[in-house]
């Protein structure tokens, strides 16, 4: 559909890969991303692989930005500030670039691709930014991806025990995050492989409710992994700093009664996918308004013809999962156009 075009809000994973798709259909596509570049969370994820790839997605991204910037049928513009949305017959779009200059164009469609805020853990009893070495999984994923040896950030030494906590802002009734967010426990789980592989002596455990699976291969990976590390089904109720600048976690063992503290030196907060409260006025110029969780899914939302919405938008997902998603966002897009055509 060669008259078409589509504003795609968000230049991450799912937002590149709708683009790419809807570009495939002979669709012109323009992606606005706030940032100065593109690539969201993902691009700053490390490969996870160690003598064989463990299908954690985040090769898939650079090559999603490489064809999306090289097709023709897509214009992306980064580093820019949406304005104003208003619908007429088509959509009017308003913006300030990257050279603080007003730009305008008319669109047939709008797809959503604002993607999810990470949860953070400031007010949680883990320490996070008044102890230097509890970090978050994206803190680590940042980590792993610059420098082959993970390093306590306090004096950059090695640590030799490593804590991993998961669904800290997930599956939490006190937040009402009653939502798993998918991705966390597969995620740390192959960082913590990565790390073994790098760093054999060091000693990792892996603090959990109960292990999403991931992947159609989850139990052969699953089996591998957890060879290597210390499983422990409890959550961590605090964390103190001891004199001696190690991380004293205290945890309760139910099927034992027994209260248990254990020193680390490095602690990992797995951190919720959390919906983008930044994308909330833009969703109002558009007329959306989420009546559920704050995803901006087909059962919390009340929905705009011609508005669409895809990936970690819509809900937790994987990288292969948005990438999915963009498929069928495409095809939808696609109906519409032929319904009102017709």
């Amino acid at each position: 559909m060669p008259d078409k075009k589509v504003l795609i809000i968000g230049g991450g994973v799912a937002g590149l890969s709708a683009a790419i798709e809807l570009a495939k259909l002979d669709v012109k596509v323009v992606l606005i991303e706030k940032e100065k570049t593109v690539g969201g969370y993902a691009r700053q994820f490390t490969c996870k692989a160690t003598d064989e790839c463990v299908k954690c997605g985040a090769c898939i991204v650079e090559g999603k930005i490489d064809e999306a910037v090289s097709h023709p049928n897509i214009t992306i513009c980064a580093g820019v500030c949406l304005t104003e949305i208003v619908q007429h017959d088509r959509f009017v779009i308003s913006f300030i670039d990257r050279n603080n200059e007003k730009q305008a164009c008319e669109v047939d469609a709008v797809v959503m691709a604002t993607g999810f805020q990470p949860f953070d853990p400031i007010n949680k009893p883990f320490g996070y930014k008044r102890f230097d070495d509890v970090i978050t999984n994206l803190d680590l994923e940042k980590r792993l991806h610059q420098e082959r040896a993970v390093k306590r950030p306090s004096d950059g030494s090695v640590p030799g025990k490593i804590a991993f906590i998961q669904c800290v802002g997930s599956r939490d009734s006190s937040l009402n995050h009653l939502w798993c967010s998918k991705v966390c426990c597969g995620s740390s789980l192959r960082m913590a492989k990565l790390i073994k592989s790098r760093e054999e002596s060091t000693e990792i455990s892996f603090f959990y409710i109960d292990v999403q699976t991931f992947g159609k291969d989850f139990q052969y990976h699953y089996d591998l992994i957890r060879d290597q590390v210390r499983m422990i089904r409890a959550i961590p109720g605090d964390i103190f700093l001891t004199a001696d600048r190690k991380l004293k976690l205290e945890y309760y063992l139910p099927a034992e009664r027994k209260q248990i503290e254990e020193l680390f030196d490095l602690v990992v907060l797995s951190v919720g996918i959390t919906p983008n409260r930044n994308a909330d006025p833009i969703a109002e110029k558009i007329g959306l308004k989420s009546t559920g969780s704050g995803f901006l899914d087909e059962q919390s939302m009340v929905s705009v013809p011609g508005v669409f919405t895809v990936g970690t938008a819509r809900g937790p997902k994987s990288i292969a999962e948005s990438v999915a998603d963009a498929g069928r966002v495409a095809l939808d897009v696609l109906n519409y156009f032929k319904a009102q055509h017709n």
